[in-house]
């Protein structure tokens, strides 16, 4: 599928950590630092500068692959792919205008293979794991990480054990079920998901939880890589993304930077906004508080219908509150209440139907244009990081009414036809 004669180059040379700058060699399997910090990839900028423009890459395959120079698999043979990457950025121009922010905009992760964003960390890491040797894989997940790793594992013909919180979406479990992963449940959250993945590396599984090895990361910057491309090597005004791991957030910071050192984008780059449930919000206690780091959020206490960014304690804080800080952007948490209405304002508008992550980026758009944060004339992107339909069970819409097989519609039907007026029945959420 991808080119196998000489043409393909990953410009990789180096891991490095992100705390201490400690080099490591890319070309063994790594987790973290010895300090215990996540690692970045590093590439010859000089290198890609000399050999590739954008307007080459305009001339590819139309998925994240087309940024190869930039990612990490040195041999397209290794390439473990459903055709992931290149989603949509969809104005949002009817629920803008109602929000006072007219330049609203989302880019669609919904659209990826198994219904999620998280598709792009899978494929990088899956191949680049499948590059190095590794043949078994283990995650915690809040679900859709786990979805996507076991179905790129799948592909792949790795093994894969996921342990998964008791109250994750039933639909990611059934997922990592049909494709074969091994699924262990645990009656906690995410970080006791993590313990126990814990003792399966102990055995010998080779980590891939968020943050503890290098290449999910490169996956998700592809969403950075692509929003420039799509807005013309170009950026907007400022990037709103749902935050708990915080991998997509520091991914997308990872890509502009890059991108920039190449000189393909130039001036300022996006205010980034982390959005989180105010049921679980350690990035935002940190960001008010000037902390550089964020104490773990009580386990007991955290809680949001958006549970993906359920997650108490991010091995990458440090890494967040710096993009945050870097670019003038801030922090935000926002109510279950509010996300769940925005989540059907915004459907209802625009016919943009958005996962409970998702829907906290229009939350919060709101409030900070409400607060005056944004003045309403700013490209704001926001990012939907997965398919509704996974969530089925949180939307906030009652039961249409039923009818015998021979009724005729009632009148108040018809009515609603003549105004415009939505049939659906909703009821609060």
């Amino acid at each position: 599928m991808y080119p196998d004669d000489g043409s393909w180059t990953s410009a990789l040379t180096h891991l490095e950590c992100g705390r201490c700058a400690e080099r490591y060699d890319a070309d063994l399997p790594q987790n973290v630092c010895r300090c215990g910090s996540p690692l970045l990839v590093r590439y010859d900028l000089d290198r890609v500068r000399s050999s590739v423009r954008p307007r080459d890459i305009a001339s590819r395959g139309a998925d994240l692959w087309r940024y190869r120079e930039l990612l990490p698999v040195r041999d397209p043979v290794n390439v473990v792919t459903l055709g992931e990457g290149w989603t949509p950025i969809v104005p949002l121009a009817a629920y803008g205008r109602r929000i006072g922010v007219p330049g609203l905009l989302a880019k669609d992760e919904g659209m990826l293979p198994t219904g999620s964003f998280k598709a792009r960390g899978a494929a990088v890491g899956v191949s680049r794991a499948r590059e190095l040797g590794v043949r078994r894989l283990t995650l915690p997940t809040n679900g859709n990480a786990g979805a996507a790793w076991a179905t790129y594992a799948a592909r792949a013909g790795t093994e894969c054990l996921v342990v998964m919180p008791e109250d994750a979406p039933q639909v990611t479990r059934k997922e990592c079920l049909a494709v074969g992963a091994r699924v262990y449940l645990v009656d906690g959250l995410i970080g006791d998901a993590g313990r126990i993945a814990g003792q399966a590396v102990r055995d010998g599984w080779f980590s891939a939880a968020t943050l503890r090895e290098p290449y999910r990361i490169e996956g998700k910057k592809t969403m950075g890589l692509e929003i420039a491309e799509q807005f013309g090597w170009r950026v907007p005004d400022v990037v709103v993304y749902p935050t708990g791991g915080g991998v997509g957030l520091i991914g997308i910071r990872k890509a502009l930077d890059e991108l920039a050192a190449l000189g393909w984008i130039t001036g300022r780059l996006p205010r980034f906004v982390a959005v989180q449930s105010s049921g679980c919000a350690p990035i935002v206690r940190a960001f008010e508080s000037g902390a550089e780091t964020a104490q773990p959020w009580p386990a007991d206490q955290a809680h949001t219908v958006a549970f993906g960014i359920n997650v108490a304690s991010a091995l990458g804080d440090f890494l967040i509150l710096s993009a945050l800080r870097d670019s003038n952007g801030t922090a935000i948490a926002v109510d279950d209440r509010d996300i769940l209405e925005e989540q059907l304002a915004c459907a209802t508008s625009d016919g943009v139907l958005m996962c409970p992550e998702g829907a906290a980026t229009l939350a919060a758009v709101r409030r900070l244009r409400a607060d005056g944060w944004l003045s309403g004339d700013e490209e704001v992107l926001v990012l939907n990081t997965g398919s509704a339909v996974k969530y089925a069970d949180t939307l906030g819409v009652g039961r249409p009414p039923r009818l015998e097989r021979d009724a005729d519609l009632p009148p108040e039907a018809s009515a609603a036809e003549a105004t415009g007026t939505a049939h659906g029945h909703r009821t609060q959420p």
